[in-house]
């Protein structure tokens, strides 16, 4: 996890321990993190060891297994369309199905 010179980390990543409070960064909620691929599930935290410890609050949230992802093969899909922004003007978007990225083309 990267961190900045203080305690607060620049990035927010599930933590697996259930008696102490989750580690984020400053916005990020309990059952947030920053890793696209990281994924959250709920679990039964240590209350006593918690409120033993000083801690008001405590993590219930595990991160789960990664998932393995295939890599894609072959050519993307995509889709072009004329679309008009909101002063008028007309510009074509073409969208990635495969991907879900699209890209604004004057004109």
């Amino acid at each position: 996890m990267a961190t900045s010179k203080s305690s607060t980390p620049d990035e927010t990543r599930l933590d697996d321990h259930l008696d102490k409070p989750s580690t984020t960064a400053p916005g990020d909620g309990p059952a947030d993190t920053t890793d696209p691929d990281e994924r959250a599930s709920s679990a039964t935290p240590d209350k006593a060891a918690a409120a033993k410890a000083g801690h008001g609050t405590v993590n219930a949230v595990v991160p789960l297994p990664k998932k393995a992802t295939a890599k894609r093969t072959g050519k993307d899909r995509t889709e072009t369309y004329t679309a008009a922004r909101p002063d008028g003007t007309e510009v074509t978007v073409e969208r990635n199905i495969e991907t879900g990225e699209s890209s604004v083309k004057e004109g």
